[in-house]
């Protein structure tokens, strides 16, 4: 039930400060910005495939910066074991008892750098902290501070010595996301920038992780109407009977929609969400969560056409 109004004011203004201040050292990709700003108010996490040196480790360090928050980075290889990630007990001699050292995913914004390099056990070790915001070692269980936001990257051109993310851990991200090259003028500016120092080491925080918090409980009551709720019904279902899938999306695909679309209506000053909310974050949210059969490969199609045709097809609700 939304028995409350949303603090819509706020709302836009948290993010409005944050998405300035990240746009100072990401240049020309206020898109994707957006994209992880939405992520983060609606607590979900953040896939990012693309190739190295278009700024995925940049972006997450700014956001860190921006809200205040600690950042760790983990990177990821096949001998890399979860006590890695989520800590272990060690032997304390002074007092003669274990005690637990946390591992670095005890932080607010973690980027798991080349996720696709960890063994199926390693990237297990995610699951519970990504989905419950805790981790349970020794069977103890230690929550993790709020907010926490998990930023995975793969390259998708490398293959050699990689391990593909299985369904269940895919469907864990909120979105994925591609940066892409910049373009001239944008790189320009990189180029400029960068001469004497990197921006990110003059970023200045301009919130703080309270704040975030406020905001990610506020877009919870974003108003959506009945048949918003159906239109989302309607597109995941258009995956789950298209026939160039052998896989559509999950009802949390359908959950992650719903709550994307309040955040990108809070971003944008409204306390309730339109369509168009939800053709902006459609495809993000559900190209890896669906699978192509063998044959829709072979003819050349991908994952982003055969969603991108879905959303001009399905009516839009009046």
């Amino acid at each position: 039930m939304q028995n409350s109004k949303p603090d819509i004011l706020k709302i836009n203004e948290i993010t409005l400060k944050i998405f300035s201040n990240i746009r100072k050292v990401i240049r020309g990709k206020d898109s994707v910005i957006r994209l992880i700003l939405t992520g983060l108010i609606s607590q979900g996490h953040i896939l990012i495939n693309d190739i190295p040196g278009v700024g995925k480790t940049v972006l997450s360090k700014a956001l860190a910066k921006s809200i205040k928050g600690k950042f760790n980075r983990i990177q990821f290889t096949p001998d890399l074991l979860p006590a890695d990630i989520i800590g272990t007990y060690v032997f304390n001699q002074k007092e003669s008892n274990f005690i637990f050292r946390p591992g670095p995913v005890f932080t607010n914004i973690l980027l798991c750098d080349e996720i696709n390099r960890g063994t199926p056990r390693t990237q297990s070790s995610l699951l519970e902290a990504m989905e419950e915001q805790q981790v349970t070692v020794e069977r103890n269980t230690f929550t993790l501070q709020a907010p926490f936001f998990v930023v995975a990257t793969q390259n998708p051109l490398e293959q050699a010595g990689t391990y593909p993310l299985p369904e269940a851990e895919l469907d864990r991200f909120f979105m994925s996301v591609n940066i892409g090259y910049p373009d001239e003028e944008s790189e320009i500016m990189i180029l400029d920038d960068q001469i004497i120092t990197h921006p990110i080491q003059h970023l200045e925080p301009v919130v703080d992780l309270d704040e975030v918090c406020f905001i990610q409980n506020e877009i919870k009551k974003i108003f959506i109407e009945n048949t918003m709720k159906k239109y989302i019904l309607a597109l995941v279902n258009a995956t789950r009977t298209n026939q160039n899938f052998s896989i559509g999306a999950s009802p949390r695909g359908a959950l992650f929609l719903q709550r994307g679309g309040q955040a990108i209506a809070g971003i944008e000053n409204r306390d309730y969400v339109i369509p168009d909310d939800l053709k902006k974050i459609f495809i993000s949210v559900l190209r890896h969560r669906v699978i192509l059969t063998p044959q829709a490969k072979l003819s050349g199609l991908t994952p982003e056409k055969v969603l991108d045709g879905i959303l001009s097809s399905t009516p839009i609700p009046k």
